[in-house]
């Protein structure tokens, strides 16, 4: 047997695991949230604005990893918003930081273990569609996943869901619905696209962006689909929305830098800040509908 298939099956239990880092967490806020954010590069901020607040630094979850990329806080807030409770992961973990997928997603089964329903992911990404310039803000409707690794690869623990998950409506329909209203009332000017998840950590090549483009990507960027993947699993909504900090390799002359997706982030937060602020409550409407 390969090390890395022997080490996939003698993997330790991620649902005690989970249990353990949402009850740490849970101890330390009285508040119960239903919904919650994972914010991506550059776009950390919206956590700084909760109300009667709890940040805690992954390093102080059991079992979380560290966050390692630039731009990501690594802290995890439990607060309010709009009245709302929400929990906010300032930062997120990748497979180009060496981590496995089941790593980059355990996040998400903390969550919801914790008992959040609803998870909306922001994310920078690359533009593949030329109709979406730099500081667009997209609805992803679907991904294709080219990153090679699955977080349900192993052993599947029922617990957490079944065997073969359905990932046809990854991206629930209604909040798209929700996100993209709230965006044409504010004057911010959405899309909606698909998602090309690439391992990375380097850019991809001009050939690889007409590969993807001909494949039907809107989008490239290095994250998400795990996290994605994993709250599907576990029977959480998803409402993913990426924030165009780049145009994709052979699109524009300009060279592509991590300080310009930063950058683009920075110019963008005021924008996404008020969409999540108002795609929030509908959220939450929408959850007292359907939990009672």
């Amino acid at each position: 047997m390969s090390e890395s298939i022997e080490a996939t099956l003698t993997a330790p239990d991620q649902y005690r695991q989970a249990e353990e880092a949402a009850q740490l967490v849970l101890a330390r806020s009285p508040l119960h949230p239903r919904a919650a954010i994972v914010l991506g590069s550059g776009l950390g901020s919206f956590a700084d604005e909760l109300h009667a607040s709890v940040s805690i630094p992954y390093a102080g979850i059991p079992h979380f990893p560290l966050s390692t990329a630039v731009g990501h806080a690594g802290r995890l807030a439990v607060g309010t918003t709009s009245g709302i409770p929400v929990a906010v992961m300032q930062g997120r973990f990748h497979l180009y930081e060496g981590y496995s997928a089941r790593q980059v997603a355990f996040p998400v089964r903390v969550l919801a273990r914790m008992g959040v329903k609803a998870l909306v992911l922001t994310n920078a990404a690359g533009s593949i569609n030329p109709a979406y310039r730099r500081g667009a803000l997209v609805a992803i409707r679907d991904h294709i996943n080219l990153q090679g690794q699955n977080p349900l690869l192993g052993p599947n623990d029922e617990r957490f869901g079944p065997r073969f998950p359905d990932m046809a409506d990854c991206y629930h329909p209604q909040f798209r619905t929700f996100m993209l209203a709230e965006a044409e009332r504010l004057g911010a000017g959405a899309h909606e696209g698909v998602y090309a998840a690439v391992l990375g950590p380097s850019y991809e090549t001009p050939a690889e962006i007409r590969c993807l483009r001909t494949m039907g990507a809107d989008l490239v960027g290095m994250s998400t689909v795990a996290e994605v993947i994993a709250a599907r699993h576990m029977g959480l909504d998803v409402l993913a929305i990426s924030c165009v900090t780049n145009m994709a390799a052979g699109l524009s002359v300009e060279k592509i830098s991590h300080d310009e997706v930063l950058e683009t982030g920075e110019r963008v937060r005021g924008k996404l800040l008020s969409l999540l602020r108002s795609v929030l409550p509908r959220i939450d409407r929408y959850l007292d509908s359907r939990l009672g």
